[in-house]
């Protein structure tokens, strides 16, 4: 299967044949920028997101960030809540239970990793389903399975927004996914196969198991790799022509002007020119992560309003 992405969007050259997500998610949150002002209007409300940091990670503290300044640039009331490491789990889930209550907010963000000591399930747990923009509650997990979801998982929807918005036909498609994550794998293979738009595919999930992998991903019209393995499928594991989406996101090394250097979960100058389109790394699906937490949010401020 050939993307049915337009000739003039892709040329013969390399920079052509990439699924830029930097550039979608751009796109995305112009429209929800118009969708808070719209609300603002309407119903004097905008929409409210709280992030809630506890530690010094320091890779936790840069993506709480940029969460933070992606709400600002929306219009968004948000709030950002640091705690100490040794909070308690009890004044975790009290704080929870704040903001559950507070009509301002309408999406509460965990930030994980939590300390050990803490209980990650019970603290996800205790999110109101309505709040849960990360769609990690079982009740909003639940309604993901049955294909009546209010949120999508933020990842796999940034994925299949990609799909849908680059051109590539997704029904009747071959589609394996590389993974079998709560985050990624899971959701995204559901979402897919679900009846309606932008889904209709046959899927195939390979994760660690798996007796074959490329015998499954040498088949594959649409490619979804979140392995967490730099550079694991190779160019002899692609299908001539296949949209290849990769999750992967890996530090191997530093470049020699220091900087870090990243890889994928796909070998990108294997694979590159033997595909019809590719997600770069970094620039692909990272960036569509943050934006479809802010369109959950949004949707759950629409929600609250009875929108």
């Amino acid at each position: 299967m050939r993307s049915s992405i337009p000739r003039r969007e892709w040329e013969v050259t390399v920079a052509a044949k990439l699924i830029k997500g930097a550039e979608v998610a751009k796109e995305i949150r112009e429209e929800l920028r118009q969708q808070v002002a719209q609300m603002k209007e309407k119903y004097g409300v905008v929409p409210g997101l709280v992030t809630i940091l506890v530690g010094e990670n320091p890779a936790s503290q840069s993506y709480v960030r940029a969460k933070q300044q992606t709400a600002h640039e929306l219009g968004f009331y948000s709030v950002q809540e640091d705690r100490p490491a040794d909070i308690t789990e009890a004044e975790l889930l009290a704080l929870i239970d704040k903001y559950n209550k507070d009509p301002k907010i309408h999406g509460i963000l965990v930030q994980l990793p939590l300390p050990k000591h803490i209980d990650e399930t019970r603290v996800l747990y205790a999110i109101d389903p309505d709040k849960d923009v990360d769609a990690f509650h079982p009740v909003n997990v639940g309604k993901l399975m049955i294909g009546t979801a209010d949120f999508l998982p933020c990842t796999p929807a940034g994925i299949q927004e990609l799909l849908i918005r680059s051109g590539t036909k997704i029904e009747g498609a071959e589609v394996v996914v590389v993974g079998r994550s709560n985050i990624v794998g899971k959701p995204i293979a559901n979402m897919l196969m679900q009846k309606g738009p932008g889904a209709n595919a046959t899927v195939t999930v390979v994760h660690t198991k798996t007796r074959d992998v490329a015998f499954h991903t040498r088949r594959a019209d649409i490619l979804i790799v979140a392995a967490g393995v730099p550079e694991y499928i190779k160019g002899d594991m692609v299908k001539e022509g296949a949209v290849v989406i990769d999750v992967g996101v890996n530090e191997v090394g530093r470049t020699p002007d220091g900087k870090r250097k990243l890889v994928g979960d796909v070998a990108f100058n294997e694979v590159v020119d033997k595909v019809a389109a590719i997600t770069p790394v970094p620039g692909g699906v990272g960036p569509m992560t943050i934006t479809m937490l802010m369109k959950n949010t949004v949707k759950a401020a629409m929600k609250a309003v009875g929108a």
